[in-house]
């Protein structure tokens, strides 16, 4: 052989042999790792330190004998691994996935150079703070299917952060199933060269981030996170996201539409948005993606068509609200325009509930239909937010748009002046901004309310045949409606006092007038009393004297019930009761009601004068101002005694309370605004007010009402109370007249539930029980005898209490009612006159005349509880809803919805409480029975009533 060929043969093998000599170091990592594991024989390595280690199988080195690669996956290996595994300064691969390795992972800090780590599918219990440090080289990594941290309750990745950011080549991170907690960190979003994102069955919550707007990744799997919370928020970024081929996001709570523009995304091929909260129409887009193979919607809300998916050969869409049953089937053009528009309004929640399938007109919340025709869309204070869609353009029959009370913005679209039917269009109370289009005369227009409005273009004018301007809709609040001219002078006091033990009860059946019941019975209480009686204010819309009785008992030492007058302070630093967000500062409600400006007057009660209010974005309060000159200790401790028990009661039928605050001797309340006032004002005074008298219709719907406000009060909250002044004027209606109870002043907590003992007698002639009146014992049946009066008046049309009625025995309306009630031709004659009777009507008022007088019974044991009357009134109601609205708008009323309008967010009070007494917005409601058979003798007292 030449010598020459010799020497080269001799070289190469020198080189060869000095490629496999393994590092020490390395060399040294590999035995510990096979010490580590419990069954190492598995790998076919030495069972002792022989040999070089880069001829080891599953090994692989480099020319400089450093290891850079091992790969061990699937081998059923059990053990742990070693800490100084970081030592492997080479390791570019390490595949450990699908075995049973266990115990801590160790710290992979400053290895530089390794790109792909698959550790996946085994059953490592933590991870250090430092394991991703200084892995600048990474590429890709799972660590799926480990139960990180699990025992401590898991692990963020914003722990990781900057760690994890500094590996700006990561392509893969899988982090499936390994008790991942906490939220998608922003930094994700920003690491331009990620590709694919896994991190399913995790514990996360929140949204996707808005950094990951653009973001090049190919797949995102964020699928069936664990725990009660999961993902959620609205999924308009991932339109942006046009590089996305898979999208894995089903078993969350993602909510809000489908982005219209997902069609952006052309290279996506399977889609997952199935067991989520998604809403609304599906976009058309969807269906122009060629490749899209694999697309689930099942267990949304989505409404509409459902979409024609051609490219789609698994295509589910199961349990959701779509109109037609097979995909590309299309809906009617009334239900395509209000699903336009319940898009432009942010599809709110109440709606989605409710406006499914194929007909308008089968049961639409706050649509009302006319032969099969939609001509009415009455929505107000129902929390809509976004623009008005130009679809009601395409509502033909549409007569009546009611709108008022929410947080529409933007302009009203032109194609409501096209509409042939309208009659009225209520945008009061928004954020609409002008100019507003030319409407027909014919055309009640209503935009107060609205500060960015302008009621035409700039630089010029109304057209001549333009609408007037809008005047504002009947002021409401929880107060009695005031007359011109009034406020000009204080009302007298008179004080009559008594120290014979028998005058308070001669006194009270005096002053009550002959106490309200069929048949007469009054202990006496053996103490001395002061009455305080208020003379009648012909203003009162109940035209009725108050009175307040304070005892002097052996147990107070002192005589309650001491009344100031005077006016309050102007000046002074600002003194706010904490009690969570219900602080309003004064200086806000100066403001708002023009430093108390008289025309800003609305009424004036017991509390004090009630003031109309508008806030800086046109929400309108009503303002109670305390006339209290001197406001002592005790009074302070009553004053917080009171908000402390309003913040507490909430119920749709209950005016809520908006807010307090003090300011020297300033005691003001700040209640939500009830546009139509007093019920009293619609009962009593319609024709002075030039008002259309109420339906029957809507007196039953306000008589349920206010049973449900009243059984919240008594039997459904966390605490129960009794109302103690409930009458028609505080009952406050809605512009849709809704019926809310108000005017807590001397509302009284009744600890067991049932009954208190009042020291002091409180309330209004006509309404008060005979047994409060005589004794001052209260209890919950104390307010439905006052409920029983109401009814009465809603069924006459008259006053709880008149003297003015020349037959004397007609004056007071609970002891003459009860009187008449059995004779049918005298009940008739009492029926208000306003009401359009009907033998229907007149079997309806029948049933409710039997109610109103075994609430009114003498004993209160014998007088239901207000369960009952509930029980009573849900089927009558339900019986009276209309079959179209030509005659009389129907007003949407829903007897299962909560509040339809709860205050603005800058004064919510829901979870303000720390003793979670405030009712949740779905307020407490269980299944209606049906009205019990033999209601009427179940309730028949031993004297025939």
């Amino acid at each position: 052989m030449d010598t020459a060929l010799v020497l080269l043969l001799a070289a190469a093998a020198l080189v060869a042999g000095a490629a496999a000599a393994t590092h020490p170091a390395d060399q040294a990592v590999l035995d510990d790792i096979r010490k580590s594991l419990t069954n190492a024989d598995l790998l076919g390595w030495p069972k002792a330190a022989a040999g070089d280690a880069c001829a080891w199988p599953h090994v692989s080195c480099d020319q400089s004998g450093r290891v850079d690669n091992l790969d061990l996956k699937g081998k059923g290996l059990a053990g742990r691994l070693p800490t100084t595994i970081s030592s492997l300064v080479a390791l570019k691969g390490l595949s450990l996935q699908d075995n049973s390795l266990s115990g801590p992972l160790p710290s992979f800090r400053g290895m530089a150079s390794l790109e792909h780590v698959f550790l996946n599918e085994n059953a490592f219990d933590s991870i250090p703070a430092d394991f991703f440090v200084g892995l600048t080289g990474l590429l890709e990594i799972s660590l799926s299917n480990n139960p990180l941290n699990a025992s401590s309750g898991g692990w963020t990745l914003s722990e990781f952060s900057d760690d994890i950011a500094s590996s700006q080549q990561l392509q893969t991170l899988e982090l499936d199933n390994c008790s991942l907690a906490g939220a998608i960190p922003d930094f994700l979003g920003n690491m331009g060269n990620l590709q694919t994102l896994s991190l399913t069955y995790n514990n996360l919550s929140g949204p996707i981030p808005a950094t990951f707007n653009g973001s090049d990744i190919q797949s995102l799997r964020l699928n069936n996170q664990l725990g009660g919370r999961k993902l959620s928020g609205p999924l308009d970024v991932i339109a942006t996201m046009t590089n996305l081929q898979q999208l894995w996001l089903h078993g969350n709570q993602f909510s809000g539409p489908i982005p219209d523009g997902i069609g952006a995304c052309k290279d996506l091929t399977s889609l997952r948005l199935n067991s989520n909260l998604l809403v609304g129409l599906v976009p058309p887009s969807l269906g122009t993606i060629p490749q899209l193979h694999e697309v689930q919607l099942d267990n949304n809300n989505l409404l509409g068509p459902v979409p024609p998916l051609k490219a789609a050969k698994n295509f589910t869409f199961s349990a959701n609200e779509f109109c037609a049953a097979n995909p590309g089937d299309t809906c009617s053009p009334e239900v395509m325009a209000l699903l336009q528009f319940l898009a432009q309004v942010q599809y709110p929640t109440r709606l989605v509930n409710s406006w499914s399938g194929n007909d308008p007109c089968a049961g639409w919340l706050g649509v009302t239909c006319l032969q099969g025709n939609v001509t009415v869309l009455n929505l107000p204070g129902s929390g809509l937010n976004g623009t008005i869609s130009k679809s009601l353009g395409n509502l033909s029959a549409l007569s009546d748009v009611k709108l008022s009370g929410n947080h529409l913005t933007g302009r009203v679209p032109d194609s409501l002046t096209k509409l042939g039917s309208l009659r009225e269009l209520d945008l009061s109370m928004n954020d609409l901004s002008g100019p507003l289009p030319t409407f027909s005369l014919r055309v009640k227009v209503n935009v107060t309310g609205n500060l960015n409005f302008n009621s035409t273009a700039p630089g010029t004018t109304p057209p001549n045949d333009a609408p007037r301007p809008p005047t504002p809709s009947t002021l409401g609040s929880p107060y009695h409606p005031v007359s011109p001219g009034r406020g000009k002078k204080k009302n007298s006091v008179v004080l009559l006092a008594t120290t014979v033990p028998v005058a308070l009860s001669a006194v009270a059946l005096l002053s009550v007038g002959a106490v309200f019941f069929c048949k007469k019975s009054a202990s006496v209480p053996h103490q001395s009393a002061f009455v305080l009686a208020h003379p009648r204010d012909n203003s009162d819309p109940d035209n009725l004297a108050k009175i307040v009785v304070a005892t002097n008992d052996s147990n107070s030492g002192a005589s309650q019930g001491n009344t100031h007058s005077g006016s309050s302070s102007m000046a002074g630093d600002v003194h706010m009761i904490e009690a969570g967000d219900f602080v309003i500062a004064v200086q806000v409600l100066r403001g708002a009601t023009k430093n108390f400006a008289r025309e800003n007057v609305l009424g004036r009660g017991g509390f004090g004068v009630v003031y109309k209010g508008e806030l800086h974005d046109g929400m309108m309060i009503a303002v109670k101002r305390m006339e209290a000159a001197v406001v002592s200790n005790k009074a302070l401790d009553e004053f917080q005694a009171e908000i402390a028990v309003l913040t507490k009661v909430r119920h749709r039928n209950l005016v809520s309370i908006l807010g307090y605050s003090t300011e020297g001797n300033e005691r003001l309340l700040v209640y939500e605004y009830m546009p139509n006032g007093a019920l009293s004002k619609h009962l009593f005074q319609w024709k002075q007010s030039e008002l259309e008298p109420l339906s029957w219709k809507k007196r039953l719907n306000i008589a349920l009402d206010v049973a449900r406000g009243m059984e919240y009060l008594h039997n459904l909250g966390h605490h129960r109370f009794i109302h103690r002044d409930l009458k028609s004027a505080n009952i406050l209606l809605g512009d849709d007249f809704r019926a809310k109870v108000s005017d807590f002043g001397l509302m009284k907590d009744a600890p067991d539930g049932n009954s208190s003992v009042a020291t002091r007698l409180a309330g209004t002639f006509g309404y008060l029980a005979p047994e409060y009146a005589v004794t001052g014992k209260i209890s919950t049946k104390s307010d439905v005898f006052s409920f029983g009066v109401v009814l009465m008046e809603l069924i006459t049309g008259m006053t709880a209490l008149d003297d003015s009625h020349v037959d004397e025995e007609i004056r007071h309306l609970a002891t003459w009612f009860c009187q008449i009630r059995k004779d049918q031709e005298k009940l008739r004659a009492a029926i208000d006159p306003a009401l359009d009777l009907t033998d229907e009507i007149l079997e309806s008022i029948s049933v409710v005349a039997e109610l109103a007088v075994h609430c009114t019974a003498r004993e209160p044991s014998q007088r239901p509880g207000m369960g009952h009357a509930v029980t009573v009134l849900v089927p009558m109601v339900e019986k009276w809803k209309p079959v179209n609205d030509e005659a009389e708008d129907y007003l949407g009323i829903d007897l299962h919805l909560p509040l339809l309008q709860m205050v603005k967010s800058w004064q919510d009070a829901e979870g303000s409480m720390a003793d979670g007494s405030i009712l949740s917005l779905e307020d407490s409601k269980g299944s209606i029975p049906a009205r019990p058979a033999g209601f009427a003798e179940s309730f028949t007292s031993a004297d025939g009533r």
